[in-house]
């Protein structure tokens, strides 16, 4: 049965304390408190650098058995490589101690800079070499290098089953029928991309996930959703999982301290127009 799963992205925020995090509450409760009102969570730190193991064990023991935890993939990859001759690096970042997340892994999100235009056969060649299950995701991390020192580096899966990944472009070029024809092929997403910026919206059925990103409509990482944006965003979720898709949506609209409250009103939106078989759902605030 596919999935809700709606959360913000982040939770290290010092706005939200005394708000969404109740006053006193400790910082080494933060994410628990997200796990009890949100059902995932994207993570924006191992966009930035490698994280720790231990760090990916302590985020799964937090929350609860069926939340997930989305990852950013490495800005080193997408960046500054610009996804050529990345194996090296797609072996760091998954050895990282992205396996130890087992069951609450959720899609890997490579987000291209607006200046990456569509490349056919960089991007082909970049999607052809993701791992697409855990296994396969233990072979490459094998492969790290000694940035990754054996204590720090995890190989061996703790759990079976898909790695999934997402793209965020940000070039108007992807608006491309091969493009689309690649991802359906990968089994690879294209994530909605929802801001006050020139970058393509692609709602391309190309996966068994539906992955948006909502960064503020009308102020970038700012403002607040409105009641009628949320009533579009649930009914759109609605379709998607619908076609069976695993429905992520990720509020980024962070700065004011509004991206938890707007995550919880688009869940009391689907709680109101679904059923929810299959879906953990927090009880209402």
């Amino acid at each position: 049965m596919s999935r809700y799963l709606i959360g913000v992205s982040g939770w290290s925020y010092t706005s939200w304390r005394g708000d969404f995090y109740p006053q006193g509450l400790a910082r080494t409760k933060e994410l628990a408190h997200v796990g009890s009102r949100l059902t995932a969570v994207e993570v924006n730190g191992t966009f930035y650098s490698l994280q720790r193991r231990t760090s990916f064990e302590r985020w799964a023991a937090q929350t609860p058995e069926d939340f997930v935890f989305a990852l950013k993939g490495s800005r080193y990859v997408t960046h500054l490589l610009k996804l050529a001759g990345a194996q090296t690096a797609l072996a760091n970042f998954f050895a990282s101690g992205v396996l130890a997340l087992g069951d609450k892994l959720g899609p890997i999100v490579w987000q291209l800079p607006a200046t990456f235009a569509y490349d056919p056969e960089r991007i082909e060649g970049f999607l052809g070499a993701l791992p697409r299950t855990m296994e396969e995701a233990g072979r490459l991390a094998a492969q790290h290098d000694d940035r990754l020192p054996p204590e720090r580096a995890l190989t061996e899966p703790v759990a079976d089953g898909p790695v999934q990944h997402v793209l965020e472009v940000r070039h108007p070029s992807f608006a491309d029928p091969r493009y689309a024809e690649q991802l359906r092929r990968h089994d690879v997403a294209a994530v909605w991309t929802d801001a006050p910026k020139p970058w393509p919206v692609l709602d391309l059925p190309s996966s068994t996930v539906a992955y948006a990103r909502l960064h503020g409509h009308t102020r970038l990482y700012a403002s607040r959703y409105s009641d009628a944006s949320l009533d579009t965003w649930a009914q759109r979720c609605r379709r998607w999982r619908e076609e069976g898709r695993d429905v992520h949506v990720y509020f980024d609209n962070d700065s004011e301290g509004h991206a938890p409250h707007d995550a919880e009103r688009l869940l009391g939106r689907l709680r109101a127009i679904d059923d929810f078989s299959g879906c953990r759902l927090p009880a209402p605030v």
